[in-house]
């Protein structure tokens, strides 16, 4: 079974609590899993940042939204308590609580009045308020950062193909700077760019004490990159009887390429257009920031009385 969304959690978080004891959010991650006959894989499934576990997530926002209504409680972090309130909502015996149910209340509708956050901001961006949205907050910011990543990654990608193939090299230096290859700008300013050597465009130490040197072929494609040419690459690697490599291209591979790659010694690293922009977004190489956005939480140590 899928991973529930947030508010289908909401009924069974309140049933767990509905005798009356103090509940932790590890116990109920449990009997909800049980309930839905959650797979390890199910539960283990993490939100696209790959920071946290998605129905971690969900059971937690479920409990938060259930605390804003006043039908749980909580005396410490990671627990929680059924309310008067809450016993109340589950006397009536409702198929399902949800943000619909949840918004008779006054103080729920509070906690999602656009007022209280700042010129509407909350309300405009729909972080997961809607009453008929499947995801939590979080969730919402993730989907919208990913989707302005990989508007971002096009962008990128049509001005790299656009530049002039002594750019691109130019561009590759930077990039191998910035993941930490080479000893020096000098040594990186000279791995690209020089005369092909069979196949080979140029080398660079893989780390600041030149230990071990990775091989490179960088080359500014539109079209698709075959096998013939990887192979052409791997040809010049056994030549050097070298051990690693990696053949950057704003193309793409073919998928007989990456197959070629993924049986063969030496070690070749293939990066395409796509992967290359991504690079270059995680490592600050033609991209400024525009506005950043901390997500905080308590710091239950600041609250601790000696």
């Amino acid at each position: 079974m899928a991973v529930p969304d947030f508010q289908s959690c909401m009924l069974p978080l309140m049933e767990l609590a509905s005798d009356g004891n103090e509940h932790t959010l590890e116990e109920a991650r449990d009997n909800l899993a049980g309930r839905f006959n959650l797979t390890d894989a199910d539960r283990t499934e993490l939100l696209p940042s790959g920071r946290q576990q998605r129905f971690s997530n969900r059971v937690a926002w479920a409990k938060v939204y259930l605390q804003q209504a006043g039908l749980l409680s909580s005396r410490r972090r990671a627990h929680f308590e059924i309310t008067e309130r809450g016993r109340q909502v589950l006397a009536q015996k409702p198929e399902r609580v949800d943000i619909k149910l949840l918004d008779q209340f006054e103080e729920f509708r509070e906690f999602r009045s656009p007022a209280r956050h700042g010129n509407g901001a909350l309300e405009q961006a729909d972080l997961g308020h809607g009453a008929a949205s499947e995801e939590t907050p979080e969730e919402t910011l993730e989907h919208a950062y990913q989707g302005l990543r990989a508007q971002l990654v096009e962008e990128l990608l049509q001005k790299v193909k656009a530049s002039s193939a002594r750019f691109f090299e130019t561009l590759v230096v930077e990039l191998l700077l910035k993941m930490g290859y080479g000893r020096n700008r000098a040594e990186a300013g000279q791995a690209i760019g020089r005369a092909g050597d069979e196949g080979i465009d140029g080398v660079i130490s893989e780390d600041r004490l030149g230990l071990d040197v990775v091989y490179i072929q960088a080359k500014r494609w539109d079209s698709t990159v075959g096998r013939p040419e990887v192979q052409k690459f791997v040809g010049a690697l056994h030549g050097k009887r070298a051990r690693k490599g990696v053949f950057i291209t704003s193309g793409t591979f073919s998928a007989e390429a990456a197959d070629y790659v993924s049986r063969i010694d030496p070690r070749v690293v293939l990066v395409d257009g796509r992967q290359l922009a991504q690079f270059m977004i995680d490592f600050d190489l033609g991209v400024t920031v525009k506005a950043s956005y901390d997500v905080k939480r308590i710091d239950s140590d600041f609250f601790i009385e000696e």
